[in-house]
């Protein structure tokens, strides 16, 4: 049996919780860490693209992987995001990682340009020359790159990433994946592909909505990954109406709406992101709802 590594496991890409003046909320976030550690959940990624990242400073980035290191009890996984418009950030949010006590970084693509496959692979050889287990983020929607399965067997081959979050919304990518690089480790990327990734040999599932139905959340994902449809499919099926929202371009805004739904509220998303529309709102508080009467939670 493989030795149960940081990124595995139900890991909650974490939304930041604000105060109303768009400060971030370290003690609310230090009980949301807690929280989904009593609720079974594995780990946390703070930092992260649903942790507003792109708009945080770095000491408050610093702020929040110290605050979840703090708040993890022993055993729960902390695996910061460290995506960064140049290398030698993510190298320094990288240190500053491991110096917190962090499991593991995840590192996204340089973001900004049109980075080349060279370009690519200085980048994962700055940040792992931290010496820290780096898994590498595949998001082509949002950086505009596209880590495909060759180059991605490459970096695991010259020894610069041990995992993958792969979200390009091409399941089929997995088994190709596996086949170039069968040690390295596949996470699911996108919280509405679980079942489809899980199945294809997944490890573990970096994600957004288990900080909203922790316990729902994790049933399902370890009844996918057992094979256990009996238990997975209506599951899956009850909770896909919010799951999908996790690959909408208002992520970040729905996620934090939904969290508020059903626990302490999350507060606003700082500028430029802006509320949900009317009609958005009224969708996802209906799935929501839908969700809430059916017992997820």
């Amino acid at each position: 049996m493989t030795e149960k590594q940081p990124w595995h496991g139900v890991v909650v890409a974490t939304s930041v919780p604000m105060n109303s003046d768009c400060e971030v909320n370290l003690d609310a976030y230090r009980k949301k860490v807690a929280w989904l550690a009593e609720k079974g959940c594995d780990g946390v990624t703070p930092n992260g693209s649903l942790g507003e990242y792109h708009t945080l400073t770095f000491a408050e980035r610093d702020a929040l992987v110290e605050a979840a290191v703090e708040a993890a009890p022993e055993g729960f996984s902390v695996v910061p995001g460290v995506g960064a418009y140049g290398s030698a950030e993510a190298k320094r949010h990288t240190q500053q990682a491991k110096d917190a006590g962090a499991g593991a970084v995840m590192s996204l693509p340089p973001n900004g340009f049109p980075a080349d496959e060279r370009a690519i692979l200085a980048h994962y050889e700055a940040v792992a020359s931290v010496g820290i287990p780096v898994v590498a983020y595949n998001n082509p929607i949002t950086t505009k790159i596209d880590m495909k399965p060759a180059l991605l067997a490459k970096l695991h081959e010259e020894g610069l990433i041990v995992a993958i979050k792969e979200n390009s919304n091409d399941v089929r990518r997995c088994w190709e994946i596996s086949e170039l690089a069968p040690e390295l480790d596949i996470l699911i990327g996108a919280d509405d592909l679980l079942l489809e990734v899980a199945l294809a040999g997944a490890k573990g599932w970096i994600s957004g909505y288990p900080q909203v139905f922790p316990e729902s959340c994790t049933t399902l994902y370890q009844a996918a990954l057992a094979g256990d449809l009996e238990t997975a499919l209506p599951l899956y099926r009850q909770l896909h109406p919010v799951l999908r929202w996790d690959s909408n371009t208002n992520f970040i805004q729905a996620i934090k709406l939904s969290a508020g739904m059903v626990g302490p509220d999350e507060g606003p998303s700082r500028p430029p992101l802006l509320p949900l529309s009317a009609s958005d709102e009224a969708t996802l508080r209906a799935a929501m709802k839908a969700c809430i009467a059916a017992g997820m939670k």
